[in-house]
């Protein structure tokens, strides 16, 4: 790698836990890269978390927030322009199910917990969208980015009302996606992610069965969360300036896969 894709660039990621989080390899890669930013998540997942040995390792600050409270994330936008004035690059690394959690099935689903999923996984992308927007902390030609999953638009059953999470999540990045471009030439894109082995991905009922599946259907295998950070590197930087409102996916394939051969053995 050239470790200097990102030089000069400042940024906020949001979402890293511990050292399986794609959040976190997108933290250390960026570190590599040159960039300079601050780390943020929910006080609660900052307790759970290991997030004081990531901040040490990148030179990072940490600054808790909760993203779905826009007092919060206006304190967090002010500490930001204040150590670094304008920012290049927004990392959204946060998905929550409360019905997944309590065991809930999708067709029993509880409406607060349904209500206060979306709040989490998806309506505080545009919470942090809005309050960037409003404070007018991006650069010019920034780069805001949010992690999805097909799920978004096939049915996976056990992934729940996280699918209807991820959908409303896709939509939010091409609607602001079309205001920030106009109004900032900043771009903003999700990245669907193969499954991956990550705390909040282990939840998932039959989740080991997901991954084996996947692997067994994508031609090139399912992508690591150290590929995704690598990805995300690519989109944070200038090669990619022109890429905006896109739903990416880096799955080794498997969105354009009906069956595989290896897959098909299995029925033989």
């Amino acid at each position: 790698m050239s470790n200097n894709l990102l030089k000069g660039k400042k940024g906020i990621i949001f979402g890293a836990l511990n050292e399986h989080s794609i959040a976190w390899k997108v933290a250390e890669r960026a570190h590599e890269e040159g960039a300079e930013f601050i780390l943020t998540n929910a006080p609660v997942a900052i307790r759970m978390g290991e997030l004081d040995e990531l901040a040490q390792k990148t030179n990072s600050e940490v600054i808790p927030a909760d993203a779905t409270s826009i007092e919060d994330l206006e304190k967090l936008f002010d500490a930001a322009t204040k150590k670094f004035g304008k920012i290049d690059f927004i990392l959204h690394s946060i998905g929550m199910s409360l019905n997944v959690r309590k065991g809930i099935s999708y067709t029993e689903s509880n409406y607060e917990y349904y209500m206060k999923g979306m709040d989490i996984s998806a309506i505080s992308f545009h919470k942090v969208m809005k309050v960037a927007m409003q404070k007018d902390v991006m650069n010019d030609w920034g780069s805001i980015l949010a992690l999805s999953y097909i799920a978004a638009q096939r049915v996976f059953p056990n992934y729940n009302d996280m699918s209807n999470a991820k959908a409303l999540l896709e939509s939010i990045a091409r609607n602001f996606g079309y205001h920030f471009g106009m109004d900032k030439k900043v771009r903003v894109n999700t990245i669907s992610q193969s499954p991956t082995a990550t705390t909040a991905g282990s939840g998932v009922k039959g989740f080991d069965a997901f991954i084996n599946y996947a692997e067994d259907m994508s031609p090139l295998g399912n992508a690591s969360a150290l590929a995704c950070a690598d990805y995300c590197i690519s989109l944070f930087s200038d090669l990619t300036k022109y890429v905006t409102m896109q739903n990416l996916f880096h799955d080794g394939g498997f969105s354009n896969v009906g069956v595989s051969q290896k897959v098909m053995d299995k029925f033989m």
